[in-house]
């Protein structure tokens, strides 16, 4: 993950210093934890959170559990790993909407933040994975153009919206989108409410309003990760005020220095329930904090690799792959491109290998723009392919490449690569022809039933 990037390399090259020590004293470990100490400020950890974390961390290095240990250094790193997930949150904390629907989400933040993109992400989030029937509703009155994305944004997720009159207040809009709601048997209501540029006492006052006649079951701030301390001291004056029941942080795909993520549970008191990964509808995620403590780690993230591909990977073009290569009917260009394709939609390289634990150094290399590009180049070269050089790529003489090469603004270099790797891929798929194919696709997409192994992998590091 971007964000934790520059933490991540820092807490890994201090930690390793102390993982092969054969025991654990105040005089040795003293160094290492002014390093962490550094390393979590410079990410912009707020004072406070460090001072306890760290004061945690010593408190446990120098107790019975690490003196009574086989492997001190690697009991000290575990510890340092369960702190910092302590500090985020523990574990996953759902939403709770086992009530006589419609369920209310109120959804409060600062303007900017990314408070109406992240409800329509809700409400796909809601509709897909807990498959629930979703209404949303704008009380935003000042600003027609936020009425107007919701508007566009909830009919691009495929969920109902209740319109808004700007004539109304918003507490006869609340009323009637409710009353409509029951009518249409919704299961989940969600209001965006107007964004805030400063806390005051009308803004909160309004607030205040809606929230007691809503009554909403979850309110939900949202904060863009990227401003740092000033939005979680306002989210703290917010959960004071009207009662929030979690938090959803936008931009975790930004590179920004990330201590807001380890900050907001402890300042705020609120779990962090959703994290927001990426600008598309389906890029809304349940926040672990295990598994992002893992990443930061470097221990990778396989449970969240394993959702990713539920979710992400088209199946039934998995399974067409598989039984065209069982049949071995070769592996042509227009495949080789539909596998780029999901693989970008997973995030790139960069985000898979980011998942996988013990690829730090690999994720290094992947995450360097040059490979990525390479990636985009390989697209639109095949693009300027006509159908016939995409399915018999032996073909391609040295017209072809001029042609293919000059529609696509490539070098003749670039298609000689690609039709190397193309090569090198269909000699793989050769070996798997017949159900070896057949059986790694389908270990895949169903990897829903072997989640639990991959938990005890995670931890298996220490």
């Amino acid at each position: 993950m971007a964000m934790f990037k520059n933490l991540s390399e820092r807490l890994s090259v201090t930690l390793k210093k102390i993982t092969g020590k054969a025991s654990i004293s105040e005089g040795n470990i003293q160094e290492t934890l002014r390093e962490v100490r550094m390393a979590l400020l410079e990410a912009d950890v707020a004072l406070p959170v460090v001072k306890s974390f760290l004061s945690q961390v010593k408190e446990r290095a120098l107790g019975h559990e690490v003196k009574n240990s086989l492997n001190p250094g690697q009991q000290f790193l575990k510890i340092v790993q369960a702190e910092l997930t302590a500090v985020m949150g523990e574990e996953n904390q759902r939403l709770e909407l086992s009530v006589q629907p419609p369920a209310v989400i109120l959804m409060a933040g600062m303007q900017g933040s990314g408070k109406t993109t992240s409800s329509a992400k809700l409400a796909r989030y809601l509709k897909e994975q807990q498959r629930k029937k979703v209404m949303m509703v704008s009380v935003d009155i000042n600003r027609a153009a936020a009425i107007k994305q919701l508007e566009i944004l909830a009919s691009e997720v495929g969920v109902d919206f209740f319109p808004t009159n700007v004539s109304d207040k918003p507490f006869k809009t609340i009323g009637l989108a409710m009353a409509a709601a029951k009518r249409e048997l919704i299961d989940v209501l969600i209001i965006d409410t107007a964004g805030r540029l400063h806390v005051n006492d009308e803004m909160m006052l309004e607030l205040k309003s809606i929230y007691d006649l809503a009554k909403p079951h979850e309110t939900l701030f949202v904060i863009d990760s990227m401003v740092g301390q000033d939005a979680l001291n306002i989210a703290k004056s917010f959960s004071e005020q009207i009662g929030l029941t979690g938090i959803i942080l936008t931009k975790l795909d930004s590179d920004t220095r990330g201590g807001a993520a380890l900050s907001v549970r402890e300042i705020t008191g609120k779990p962090i329930k959703f994290i927001g990964v990426g600008e598309k509808t389906d890029s809304l995620e349940p926040f672990h904090p295990e598994r992002l403590v893992s990443r930061i780690l470097g221990m990778g993230d396989m449970l969240s690799l394993i959702e990713d591909i539920e979710r992400r990977v088209d199946k039934e073009k998995a399974q067409k792959l598989a039984r065209k290569v069982a049949r071995g009917s070769g592996f042509d260009l227009d495949d080789l491109r539909e596998q780029i394709q999901q693989m970008q939609n997973m995030g790139g390289l960069g985000g898979l290998i980011d998942k996988i634990p013990g690829m730090r150094k690999v994720n290094q290399i992947a995450a360097d723009p040059n490979v990525s590009s390479q990636f985009n180049r390989m697209e639109v070269i095949i693009d300027s392919m006509t159908k016939e050089e995409r399915r018999k790529p032996e073909i391609l003489n040295g017209s072809r490449k001029r042609r293919i090469t000059a529609g696509s603004g490539t070098t003749i270099q670039d298609l000689n690569r690609l039709i190397k790797q193309h090569k090198q891929m269909g000699k793989m798929m050769k070996k798997m022809k017949g159900k070896g194919m057949q059986n790694m696709i389908r270990g895949l997409t169903d990897a829903s039933a072997s989640k639990n192994p991959f938990s005890s992998q995670l931890t298996r590091k220490f």
